[in-house]
């Protein structure tokens, strides 16, 4: 009888431990897989004649992944160097263009080249050439803008573009010598 209970015992165990036991499932692996969506935003604008000049073109700004590409097609300039810049406002109400007011310049540094170790406007495009047609065209590009961010310093919504008559000659503070503004646009949405 002994034996017969110790039996009883060992199998009332067996089961227990059974119908305790975890049954093993297949186990799915789940994987989570992280895709940064690349928002691309782009705006163009269109360049107006100052100065009683014939100069007007279109600029277009594109952003994506954390830089603004910005490509300008200029005509009607007298064929040589130019210089190109933001200013402070989108306004081009005055026939001279200077109700943009000055340069760009957020971060208060000296005008100059830009990433020039003595400073730079954020303003600061440079300069190019316009062929013996008068066409002209530049193509920028940089992290340090955004379109409509929330970042004053990098925000370009609300800014002015400027061709000027002549060449920035990257010193003569605040403007670099560039000349008569012959064209503008604002940036707005």
């Amino acid at each position: 009888m002994r034996k017969l209970s110790y039996i009883i015992i060992l199998t009332t165990l067996s089961l227990a431990a059974c119908k305790n036991a975890k049954k093993e499932e297949p186990v799915m692996e789940s994987e989570t897989v992280e895709t940064e969506t690349s928002m691309t935003k782009e705006l163009s604008v269109t360049l107006n004649p100052k100065s009683d000049s014939n100069v007007s073109g279109t600029v277009t700004f594109t952003e994506e992944n954390g830089i603004v590409s910005m490509h300008a097609m200029i005509t009607g300039l007298e064929p040589g160097v130019h210089a190109i810049h933001l200013h402070e406002s989108s306004d081009c109400s005055s026939p001279d263009g200077k109700s943009t007011g000055g340069h760009w310049n957020p971060t208060n540094q000296p005008h100059g080249k830009w990433d020039a170790e003595t400073g730079y406007h954020k303003g600061d495009i440079g300069n190019f050439t316009a062929d013996e047609n008068g066409n002209g065209m530049v193509m920028f590009s940089t992290d340090e803008w955004c379109i409509g961010c929330e970042d004053d310093t990098k925000n370009i919504i609300g800014k002015g573009i400027i061709v000027h008559a002549g060449t920035d000659d990257f010193t003569t503070q605040p403007t670099g010598d560039a000349g008569g503004r012959v064209s503008c646009a604002g940036i707005i949405e």
